[in-house]
This record gives C-alpha cells, structure tokens and sequence, in this order.
C-alpha cells in the first residue's frame, strides 16, 4: 500500500516562515530587555557620590640637632674712674634787720683749718698717678689677671675699691665698697701694687684723700 503525503501537512514548505517569526520574535525580546535595562538604570540613577581624594599634608617632625656648648668667651675688664663729687659751699647767714645806706655788713671769713691725718675726699689738688689716667688704665690692664674660678664659672660684674692716697703719695687702706664674690681679692691685690701717686694738695700743703675705683670684669 503506498503512503502518500498531505499537502497541508507538508512542514518544508513553512520552514522559512518558522525562522523569520523566531528571529523577529527574538529581535523583539532583544529590544524589550534592552529599554528595560535603560529604565531600570534611570530609576536608579539617584546622583553622584564625590570623593575627595585629596591626601592630607603630612609635615615632617625633625628632632633639632644638639651641638655642643661654645667655649668660654675671652675675659675682658674694664676700667671705670668715678671720683666722688662733693661741692664744699661756704654759706654767710644774713640776719634780716633795719640798714640804710651807712650800714655795713662786715663778713669775717676764718681760715681752714687743716687737721693733720686728716682724710679728704675733695680737695683743691687731686692726686693723680704718675703719667696720668691714661698709665692708670694701662697699669690696671696689665696687671689685672681674671680668675680662673670666676671665669670657669661665668661671674662677672664690677667691684668698687676705695682706698687712701697719703699725704706722702702712698696707696694704703685699700678696701671693698661693694663688691662680687670671687673678683674682690683680685681688684684689692693689684690695687695695692699701685706706685706712689703725686699726693692731693689743699691750701698748698699735701694731705690724705679717699679714692673710689670701680673695676669692672666683663667676660667677651
């Protein structure tokens, strides 16, 4: 018996027509899922987050270097001459009373009187060491040594020595005024290797003066 098709059952003829549905079909799923992504993206899309990735400055710590301490300065004195000021007035009392122009007023003035021993501390001639300030300073300059204490231990500052200059030119009672520890002794030794001076005058004759010296040590 021969088996015979049926012409609408006949799937060949409609294969192509089967492809161009799917593929449009797919294409059409392809399009759909691509605006929905998009729409989803857009609902989504709610702003931006900026991050400031700006690095914070970080400044180096440096621990500052230690040198050693500086050496000892030089010493360095300096010499300071203060003589006392003492103005001496004689002052003549003058009683009010009736005068007229015959009237006259007698002022007897009495002589000084010199004391012998006595000690001034201004009179009409000052004594002065032999070549004058300027030997002064120079004898001072040379003679002065800094202790090596004081030194070592940065003491500085100015003593003041007071002493007598006799009537035969001779320095004696040398003393501290005022004074710094650790520098009086020196000021006092090389102020009693002072030469003789030339010896203060009052009224002609040579008499005992009182003289201040300030020396002052400095540490350059």
């Amino acid at each position: 018996m021969e088996l015979k098709k049926n012409p609408n059952a006949d799937l060949e003829k409609k294969r192509s027509l089967f492809l161009q549905i799917g593929l449009v079909v797919s294409l059409g799923l392809v399009l759909i899922g691509l605006e929905w992504k998009s729409y989803e993206g857009s609902l989504a899309d709610l702003g931006q987050l900026v991050i400031d990735q700006t690095e914070e400055e970080m400044i180096p710590i440096t621990q500052p270097e230690l040198l050693p301490p500086p050496p000892p300065p030089p010493a360095v004195i300096e010499l300071q001459v203060v003589e006392d000021d003492v103005v001496i007035k004689n002052e003549v009392e003058i009683k009010e009373s009736e005068a007229d122009q015959s009237t006259f007023v007698d002022i007897v003035q009495k002589d000084e009187v010199i004391v012998e021993n006595e000690i001034f501390t201004i009179v009409e001639n000052m004594p002065s060491f032999p070549g004058g300030e300027e030997a002064l300073f120079k004898f001072l300059g040379n003679e002065m040594k800094y202790p090596q204490m004081a030194k070592d231990a940065g003491i500085q500052g100015t003593v003041y020595v007071t002493f007598v200059i006799g009537s035969d030119g001779k320095v004696k009672d040398v003393k501290i005024l005022r004074g710094v520890k650790g520098l009086d002794d020196e000021a006092v030794r090389v102020v009693q290797k002072m030469p003789a001076w030339s010896p203060g005058k009052q009224r002609g004759k040579a008499v005992s003066v009182q003289y201040n010296l300030p020396i002052r040590f400095v540490l350059k």
